[in-house]
């Protein structure tokens, strides 16, 4: 059985420090690492915010998160951040070329046994772990927002991953408290192999003028039972990373039911990328819920 102490994470951003956050309140001695230690530092007060919240719930207790926060040291560099890492989960932009470049570093730095792991949603582990020099030992880790809260882990195996190290992940997973899914390489694994489509014909129906933006999700969410609508989860998912995901998607099965909505791409090139912006199909310039229609869709 393979032994897991100490764990990095690769990215300080809000899926990065959801993992730091999960691993460490599971015992595990984590290293956040980022090259900017602004993101460092907005990565940790983060993660001090969610645990305040889970102690106003009364989930845990004041001893809890000082332990958890005591077990999260920070790095700005990579090769030190990995030098003593059991695994390593990145979870930085959801950009091939970038992933690509941070799997040969840590490649280089991580001891042998280290298990590389990456948080990516659509992006071939494959691929990624070609660059390597352990393609048996790079596996997928593909946790939901929020991390602290949401249940499923998408283990997804490259073409070279062992069986051993699959069932450490999936055995890793499970001690987090979380559920995890064994899926095969392929274009948006599960879960956005079916959700990006979804999300995209939303677009698509706000783009041919079928209905309104809260029109859309108001059916989605009374008629489907969803928790939000379609355009909402976009624009907290983050629409430049919903359109990378398609063209991800599309770039693998040269299928045209992938390709992205003209109304997304130019969103994107707008600079309008959902609540990290301030707009999508929403106005977040008051309040971080979907409230307000932006007004290009009023």
């Amino acid at each position: 059985m393979m032994e897991f102490k100490h764990i990095t994470v690769i990215g300080a951003g809000t899926m990065g420090n959801g993992i730091a956050h999960v691993f460490a309140q599971s015992g595990y001695e984590v290293v956040l690492m980022d090259l900017a230690q602004e993101a460092l530092d907005k990565g940790v007060a983060t993660i001090t915010r969610n645990l305040d919240r889970m102690i106003a719930k009364e989930r845990i207790s004041e001893t809890d998160k000082t332990e958890t926060l005591a077990r999260i040291s920070v790095q700005t560099d990579l090769e030190k951040a990995v030098s003593k890492a059991d695994l390593v989960v990145e979870a930085a932009t959801e950009n091939a070329k970038i992933k690509l470049g941070i799997f040969e570093k840590m490649d280089a730095h991580a001891p042998a046994h280290a298990i590389l792991a990456t948080n990516t949603s659509s992006i071939s582990i494959t691929e990624i772990a070609a660059v390597t020099q352990r393609p048996e030992q790079v596996i997928g880790m593909h946790f939901m927002n929020p991390v602290p809260i949401m249940k499923l882990v998408e283990v997804i195996r490259g073409y070279n991953t062992s069986d051993a190290v699959t069932q450490a992940t999936m055995a890793l997973s499970k001690d987090l408290g979380k559920v995890p899914t064994e899926v095969n390489d392929y274009p948006g694994f599960v879960a956005n192999r079916i959700l990006m489509p979804m999300i995209n014909e939303a677009i698509e129906t706000l783009y041919n003028g079928v209905a309104g933006v809260s029109e859309i999700d108001t059916v989605m969410k009374l008629g489907m039972a969803h928790p939000m609508g379609p355009l909402q989860l976009a624009d907290f998912i983050g629409l430049d990373v919903c359109l990378s995901i398609l063209e991800v998607m599309y770039d693998g099965f040269k299928n045209p039911k992938y390709a992205p909505c003209p109304l997304l791409v130019n969103m994107v090139r707008a600079g309008k990328f959902g609540v990290k912006s301030g707009e999508g199909f929403y106005d977040y310039s008051e309040s971080r819920k979907a409230e307000k229609v932006s007004a290009q869709f009023s």
